[in-house]
């Protein structure tokens, strides 16, 4: 793409490679301008490092690497996310487990609550935003993950504790009312793995390289002795994981295994209590 173009002529050029609200996005991202400013002022200058920025990520959004990645945040429950290729991007369908564990917070005092698996930190973070009285607890094998969840806890004013660990490993002796996750559950080999942007995303945090059940199955099994009692586990999977998950739950011992949907009716979101 041409340098010293104006920004309608940008944007026109852009439009022809990648989608409308992308070029528009990542434009006013590189130039600093707002979307009333390329509708008002079309025929401003684009400066050269604002050129060659916006012409770069034009050709990687191209190449298939999602947008929140190349504008380093993601909106979630109306508040800003940073993101990095270190987390997953969040999704919309992820707030069905904050809404399932904001009900079983109800009506508890001080309670305590853990999220496995925090990667960006938006469901412990979104919880300890919206349930001020509970004391949350976030844990990540990755520690760049983490890194990543205390920035947007720090940014967003969320009092949340991090730590480094697999699953249970970092609570030894520990004990909370609530247990959330939104662990790896693709399957291993699932052609879907292969398009809409997740070759960009961090594979460890998509699959856990078997059938897709390996690391729920490790939670299930570890999370009684780390719940209170009847403390609430709940966990986000596939949308035809859900009679697999209420059938771990009871055997695990688990009362009351349920299973929710998403926005879109599709199973999401299994827990139970003890």
């Amino acid at each position: 793409m041409a340098l010293k173009m104006t920004l309608g002529e940008t944007l026109a050029a852009a439009r022809q490679q990648i989608d409308r609200l992308d070029a528009r996005l990542l434009l006013q991202h590189a130039t600093g301008c707002s979307h009333a400013d390329l509708l008002a002022r079309p025929e401003t200058p684009v400066g050269e490092p604002a050129g060659r920025q916006f012409s770069e990520w034009v050709a990687r959004r191209a190449g298939g690497e999602p947008l929140a990645y190349l504008l380093g945040e993601a909106e979630f429950r109306g508040r800003v996310f940073r993101v990095s290729p270190e987390v997953l991007i969040p999704r919309p369908e992820t707030e069905e487990l904050i809404e399932r564990a904001l009900e079983k917070l109800c009506g508890l005092s001080a309670p305590r609550v853990i999220d496995l698996g925090t990667g960006s930190g938006i469901v412990a973070i979104s919880l300890a935003l919206e349930c001020p009285s509970a004391s949350l607890l976030a844990v990540d094998l990755s520690m760049a993950a983490v890194a990543v969840a205390r920035h947007n806890a720090d940014r967003l004013g969320a009092g949340v504790e991090f730590r480094v660990g697999d699953w249970f490993s970092p609570v030894a002796g520990e004990s909370f009312d609530i247990i959330v996750s939104n662990p790896p559950y693709v399957a291993d080999g699932d052609p879907h793995l292969k398009g809409d942007g997740l070759p960009f995303e961090p594979r460890m945090a998509l699959t856990d390289g078997a059938d897709g059940l390996a690391c729920i199955r490790r939670i299930v099994a570890a999370a009684p002795a780390h719940l209170k009692p009847g403390g609430w586990l709940l966990f986000e999977h596939g949308y035809d994981q859900g009679e697999a998950s209420r059938n771990l739950l009871t055997a695990a011992g688990f009362k009351a295994a349920s299973t929710f949907n998403d926005l879109a009716g599709l199973d999401r979101v299994s827990g139970a209590h003890i």
